[in-house]
């Protein structure tokens, strides 16, 4: 994390909540962002480890090389995930 942070130039912190209170305060920011940030079964899914695989990677970038050559861009927008899907 902390080199994606150096890259990108990033003053963001990373904090620990738990799952109830992380949930609470994304509904307060699903309502000033008039989106939805995170939901429940997306939490249940990080919390359960689903974002882990057993296989080795498909992908023959390497994420550090691709940090460096979009690190001046990532992050620079917001995309809305229902004006993406759903409006």
């Amino acid at each position: 994390m902390r080199q994606i942070a150096e890259k990108t130039g990033s003053k963001s912190r990373i904090i620990h909540l738990s799952p109830d209170l992380t949930l609470f305060l994304t509904g307060i920011l699903n309502k000033v962002v008039k989106d939805v940030v995170l939901t429940r079964d997306e939490v249940r899914g990080l919390m359960a480890n689903l974002l882990v695989s057993g296989n080795p990677p498909l992908g023959k970038t390497l994420f550090s090389r691709w940090l460096e050559e979009n690190a001046a861009k990532l992050g620079s927008g917001y995309s809305s995930e229902l004006d993406r899907h759903y409006r």
